[in-house]
């Protein structure tokens, strides 16, 4: 294995620095295959309700296709809840920070607030504000994320639906991840 020869960045070289370049884009490449295998690990997350995160995940993806939405938006919608076995108390934020570099701004914001969207369903069932949407209400984006939680995310529970499978799914994760907006 190849490696750079310093032990603090300060003290890296130019040949240390493009060694690191060249293994970055090897890394990053290989991001879709780390989201997937991530997607795939939410089969076994989460008990108690009818399909599993991934399976939901799988739903909710097929609706937002289904519905006509571009491959950033399946994706998306696709990884919406990847942070929940890793970050449950704020997994929307957590999805939103990987899905950041490649998708458009209101697509971003989408995932990003999902979570507060999505307690309109039940919160309120245990005390909770069931409003707390409304904070963003002046959001250009406030919409959009109230049909994402209506349209795919709140409805995608159902062990019945005609869910199209991962591989279905992989060829746009892939192009999506090919590019950074930032690069």
């Amino acid at each position: 294995m190849r490696t750079v020869g310093f032990t603090q960045m300060s003290e890296g070289t130019r040949e240390d620095y493009l060694l690191l370049a060249e293994l970055e884009k090897r890394q990053m490449g290989e991001l879709p295959d780390r989201l997937l295998t991530a997607l795939g690990a939410l089969e076994n997350s989460f008990d108690g309700y009818q399909v599993s995160r991934y399976e939901h995940s799988l739903q909710a993806a097929t609706r937002a296709h289904r519905d006509g939405r571009d491959e950033e938006y399946v994706v998306a919608t696709l990884l919406h809840d990847l942070g929940d076995d890793l970050a449950p108390e704020n997994h929307s934020e957590f999805a939103a920070v990987i899905l950041r570099p490649y998708v458009r701004d209101e697509v971003h914001w989408i995932i990003q607030h999902h979570g507060v969207f999505q307690m309109y369903y039940y919160a309120h069932h245990y005390g909770g504000d069931r409003n707390a949407r409304d904070r963003y209400r002046d959001n250009p984006h406030y919409q959009a994320c109230v049909d994402f939680c209506e349209r795919y995310d709140q409805s995608s529970f159902d062990p019945d639906y005609d869910t199209l499978p991962l591989e279905f799914f992989e060829p746009m994760v892939r192009r999506v991840f090919a590019k950074s907006k930032w690069s």
